[in-house]
């Protein structure tokens, strides 16, 4: 493994060996829709004997964890630690998930950036000889967030045209060490968190757009490549506003993102479903990363990407305080399947 600047570049690549996405009602009915390993047309799992939105969350995540561990042929006694995370406060989804299913946990906290952050710990720990078999795994669930973030349902608030809606999804990956077969995972770059002072809680494109660009400068610098090096560059989910924002940062910067995509405008049509500005959610770019852009480059349709997510890092307190909402972005290289 070898550094440069804030990038981890693998020199015995590990490979992401399985994957398996898992969605709810809107998002079945999305571009998508077809990409989804499982999909529920009940977001409250009430026939699985679900409660409340929390716990549904937490079963949509262990669907989709159960899902990966079916396709890479490996009991979970088998999976030595799992990084996962979500945007319940204390990760509670991601803790009860893990209750169940009694796998050594990391719970990690990235907001909407969890996906890349979870995909590059484990990345790390493969490729470091700490673990062979790692799960990284996230997911969001609209009602939960919206009770949590903003205001429950039942008060019907009007939702401005920059807001993004939350997908109700999980992604999970299982990550092997060098000389298995998969997508390798050829670097990683753990983003720095960015403030440009953005207070408005229903425009997170602009909240995240600062840490998007700033970590993909720094990945640039320190590999010294440029967007055309690749097939695509897919953020996780700036939304149509964020990714507006992105496109006249980097053009000012010298590199234009011609091959640029975002999970927040992959996962719905904007045209026609009411998502405002796009996705968003810890879902949203995981459910895209394992239902779109892994099985593209399993199948050869894809050679070399970046995965970039991005998250909001504020908390309903710091948002009832007037502070300001600081972002962040993790950088995950994707190669052709070996």
């Amino acid at each position: 493994m070898t550094r440069r600047g804030d990038t981890l570049l693998f020199d015995a690549p590990p490979t992401v060996a399985a994957w398996a996405a898992a969605g709810g009602k809107k998002e079945s009915e999305g571009p998508l829709a077809s990409a989804f390993d499982f999909v529920t047309q009940d977001a409250a799992f009430g026939e699985q004997g679900c409660e409340n939105w929390e716990q549904a969350e937490s079963l949509l995540q262990r669907k989709a964890v159960e899902l990966c561990l079916r396709k890479a042929d490996i009991p979970r006694s088998k999976v030595d630690i799992a990084f996962a995370g979500d945007l319940q406060a204390q990760c509670t989804a991601s803790n009860y998930t893990m209750r169940e299913l009694g796998i050594p946990f990391a719970g990690i906290y990235g907001a909407c950036s969890t996906m890349a952050e979870t995909l590059g710990l484990a990345a790390v720990f493969a490729a470091g000889g700490m673990a062979e078999r790692v799960l990284a795994l996230t997911s969001s669930h609209f009602c939960a967030a919206e009770r949590q973030f903003r205001t429950p349902l039942e008060y019907g608030a009007k939702r401005t045209p920059t807001a993004q809606w939350t997908a109700t999804a999980a992604g999970a990956c299982l990550v092997r060490a060098h000389g298995s077969a998969g997508v390798p995972v050829l670097s990683v770059t753990f983003g720095r968190v960015q403030d440009f002072a953005v207070h408005d809680i229903n425009n997170m494109g602009a909240a995240m757009m600062p840490a998007a660009a700033s970590t993909l400068l720094r990945y640039f610098s320190a590999t010294g490549t440029s967007p055309q090096d690749f097939d695509a560059i897919f953020t996780g989910d700036l939304g149509e506003v964020g990714t507006a924002l992105l496109h006249e940062q980097m053009a000012k910067e010298g590199l234009p993102l011609d091959n640029h995509k975002d999970c927040g405008c992959l996962l719905y049509d904007t045209n026609s479903q009411n998502v405002q500005a796009g996705g968003s959610g810890a879902g949203c770019s995981a459910a895209v990363l394992c239902g779109k852009i892994l099985p593209m480059l399993a199948a050869g349709q894809l050679r070399r990407v970046l995965f970039l997510a991005t998250g909001a890092l504020m908390s309903q307190t710091t948002f009832l305080q007037g502070e300001s909402i600081p972002g962040i972005a993790h950088c995950v290289e994707l190669g052709g399947a070996v």
